[in-house]
């Protein structure tokens, strides 16, 4: 049996699939990775001028504006074959496959996926850099006024006690979401078949997620182009890009 035949019968015997993406992904739909957006006037930057809170606190009009590019570049992206593969596989089969995805960018959500675990966070959603200290005024999140009702600016802020809104992403050196994270474990964990998709492998807690499947029981199929570091913990791995693959895996008999 040839390597595709092998993960298509682990698709139909599994009960329960979790799918670990990562920037691989979303780079065949033409996002750029983290690295490779650090274009133009961003260039000579490092990741610590611009994806830490130090760096925020530092500088935060140029952190916002960063993003703000980001955000800009990003508005007309559109899902790729591969996305498309997992939401009408979602949507053929209800509560069987949980999406994992370290990407900020929506693309899973915009191709339909639903209950998608981002474990990095939301390049579309804002947050406060601190519990806002006005009194809940507006019911937000975060013992505070909701960031949508904050001061315009670069960033905007608290008028009463000058919070700064931050992107609702996760920067260097801060945990993941812990809902998420939690989410994402208990998938891991329980799952019979995980997908590992577009990631390198390197970035932890995220690839920990393969390891945790592994460890208990389920069979573990990594795709990506390039060799990746998960994959000694593959039972498969099948080399290439998501969106020519992902529909042949997940296609019905």
């Amino acid at each position: 049996m040839g390597t595709l035949e092998q993960a298509r019968l682990w698709v139909r015997q599994a009960r329960r699939i979790a799918v670990l993406t990562g920037a691989g992904v979303s780079a065949e739909s033409g996002v750029p990775t983290f690295r490779d957006a650090q274009t133009g006037i961003w260039a000579n930057l490092r990741p610590e001028d611009l994806a830490t809170e130090e760096a925020f606190r530092r500088n935060p009009r140029r952190v916002w504006d960063w993003y703000a590019q980001r955000r800009e570049n990003l508005r007309d992206a559109q899902p790729n074959a591969g996305h498309a593969a997992l939401a009408e596989f979602q949507q053929r089969h209800p509560g069987r496959m949980t999406i994992i995805t370290q990407n900020v960018d929506r693309l899973h959500q915009k191709a339909g996926s639903t209950g998608v675990l981002a474990l990095h966070g939301d390049l579309f959603e804002n947050r406060w850099l601190h519990p806002c200290l006005k009194s809940d005024l507006y019911g937000g999140a975060g013992g505070g006024c909701d960031p949508a009702a904050a001061e315009p600016g670069r960033p905007p802020y608290c008028a009463e006690c000058r919070n700064l809104v931050r992107p609702a992403v996760v920067w260097f050196g801060e945990a993941l979401p812990e809902d998420a994270l939690s989410a994402a474990e208990h998938a891991a964990g329980t799952c019979n078949l995980m997908l590992v998709v577009g990631t390198s492998g390197v970035v932890y807690p995220a690839a920990g997620l393969a390891h945790l499947a592994r460890d208990s029981g389920a069979h573990v199929v990594v795709l990506n182009p390039e060799p990746t570091d998960l994959d000694q913990a593959a039972h498969l791995r099948i080399a290439g890009p998501s969106a020519q693959w992902l529909p042949l895996l997940l296609a019905e008999p």
